[in-house]
């Protein structure tokens, strides 16, 4: 563990078997629609970036396990800020779908 761990990309991979065995965890997709349908991990939630703000886009429970996950990392990192600023406590950023080595539904 050093100085520069802080910039180490976050492995999807593990954050999605992190997420299956959290209890009433929610995965949420936070990217366009459009980025959503042309496919998406399974069982994930699709609330892009700009509707998150919206009351009960997400869940009403503050304390949710929520999983985060875009296309690069840089919208979940906006958006697991954005869901700590509204309150929610249970909070984690999985980085982008671009390395995640699964299956996708569309």
């Amino acid at each position: 563990m050093g100085f520069f761990n802080f910039i180490k990309n976050t492995d999807i991979n593990q954050g999605l078997q992190d997420y299956r065995q959290t209890s009433g965890a929610v995965l949420l997709d936070v990217r366009t629609p459009q980025e959503y349908a042309d496919g998406h991990i399974p069982e994930s939630k699709n609330v892009p970036l700009s509707s998150l703000s919206q009351p009960d886009a997400v869940t009403v429970q503050k304390d949710t396990p929520l999983f985060v996950y875009c296309y690069s990392g840089s919208r979940s990192r906006q958006a697991a800020e954005i869901l700590k600023s509204m309150g929610y406590t249970n909070v984690k950023n999985l980085g982008g779908i671009a390395s995640y080595t699964g299956k996708v539904e569309n």
